[in-house]
């Protein structure tokens, strides 16, 4: 009875049946890189030159995913937790894992709330937002309990999901909507400190593969993988130009920083013969990758709670992933309460998560890669 208590407790979350590789590492990249930041990203660019901003920031992610491969095609990643332990030992792992936890919990609750001020924004304004944080969180958790390996290729669904949307901005390139005179100038004639931030904006933007470095044991380590990489995040750089330009051609510069979600917006603008407020559909629709990342994001949670308690080597528990989804949705929820609803506390929350994801994206291949290097030449 006892043994047959404890098979029902168990959950087993991070077991691996096959490794995913090629095509699934293009739409990992892609859907990392296309969560919260890419619906507000016309806020933080304005001027029309910040598309030069995408380009140059856009191939500087392209030396990181280097290193990233350098580290995907190694034998220590291929060993997971294992391989963490034989390049840093195990005392700096579970300090990783403490920073990781502090880390990943602000990152869930910034994409959470950004979905939830959307979805109360345009489709559900009288409702409290408590309860809508409550349904993203379980949709999530429900997603999550399938284990890495099923979530990870979720990862499908989300590209299908959410890439089709792109294409109902194409009508904002052409007149009467589109006012090509806001184009200009293309090159900038002052450099401000707005311009600076609008930088670090695309960098932190583009950071979401580095989650990937700690999902190795599930992912392929073919030496092929780097053309996938590159190929992922140069659809995501085109994805943030074309969504960009369309809407400086829509709102122009002076505008464009006064709307809080400038592309769902403009989504209510679409007109079709058919159907009306395209914009329900296109946030609908953008679950799918709010609910992929979320996911992801919890089960890296989980298991960096794992990591500092010292319990890697024992199963895990449907408890376990209950109290991590718990702890995060009373964090989500006071953060919501205290910070996010007024305008100080939520730029404080974005800044936060802007410059972690930043700092992090500039880190972690570069400590990886090093890493490795050390080792090989040892």
């Amino acid at each position: 009875m006892a043994a047959g208590d404890e098979e029902v407790k168990s959950l087993s979350l991070y077991n691996r049946t096959s490794t995913l590789g090629g095509i699934y590492f293009l739409l990992l990249v892609n859907r990392t890189q296309m969560h919260y930041f890419i619906l507000i990203m016309p806020t933080f660019l304005v001027h029309s030159y910040m598309v030069w901003g995408i380009i140059v920031m856009g191939l500087l992610s392209q030396l990181n995913l280097m290193m990233l491969s350098k580290w995907f095609t190694s034998r220590y990643a291929a060993k997971g937790y294992q391989g963490f332990i034989q390049l840093f030992g195990k005392r700096t792992v579970q300090i990783f894992a403490i920073l990781g936890f502090l880390i990943l919990l602000p990152k869930i609750s910034v994409i959470t709330l950004g979905y939830v001020e959307m979805l109360h924004s345009f489709i559900y304004p009288s409702m409290n937002k408590n309860w809508l944080i409550l349904m993203i969180l379980l949709i999530s958790l429900f997603v999550a309990s399938h284990g890495m390996e099923k979530t990870l290729r979720f990862v499908v669904i989300a590209f299908l999901g959410g890439v089709w949307i792109v294409i109902m901005f194409i009508p904002f390139f052409f007149p009467p909507i589109a006012n090509y005179r806001d184009l200009y100038p293309l090159i900038p004639t002052e450099w401000s400190e707005q311009s600076w931030r609008g930088l670090l904006f695309i960098w932190s933007a583009l950071s979401g593969p580095v989650y990937l470095a700690f999902m190795v044991p599930w992912l392929s380590s073919n030496k092929k993988i780097m053309k996938y990489l590159v190929i992922g995040n140069m659809l995501s750089i085109m994805e943030y130009s074309f969504l960009f330009i369309a809407s400086v051609l829509f709102y122009g510069s002076h505008y464009l920083s006064k709307i809080n979600f400038p592309l769902v917006y403009m989504g209510s603008y679409i007109q079709t013969g058919g159907l009306e407020r395209i914009d329900y559909i296109l946030i609908s629709f953008h679950m799918f990758t709010y609910v992929f990342d979320i996911s992801i994001l919890l089960l890296c949670f989980y298991g960096a709670g794992r990591i500092f308690m010292r319990k890697m080597n024992e199963q895990t528990t449907r408890i376990g992933l209950l109290s991590s989804w718990f702890v995060i949705l009373i964090s989500i929820i006071f953060m919501n309460h205290w910070l996010w609803q007024t305008v100080p506390g939520q730029k404080m929350l974005l800044n936060i998560q802007i410059w972690i994801s930043a700092f992090l994206y500039l880190l972690v291949p570069t400590i990886l890669f090093t890493a490795v290097k050390r080792k090989e030449s040892m």
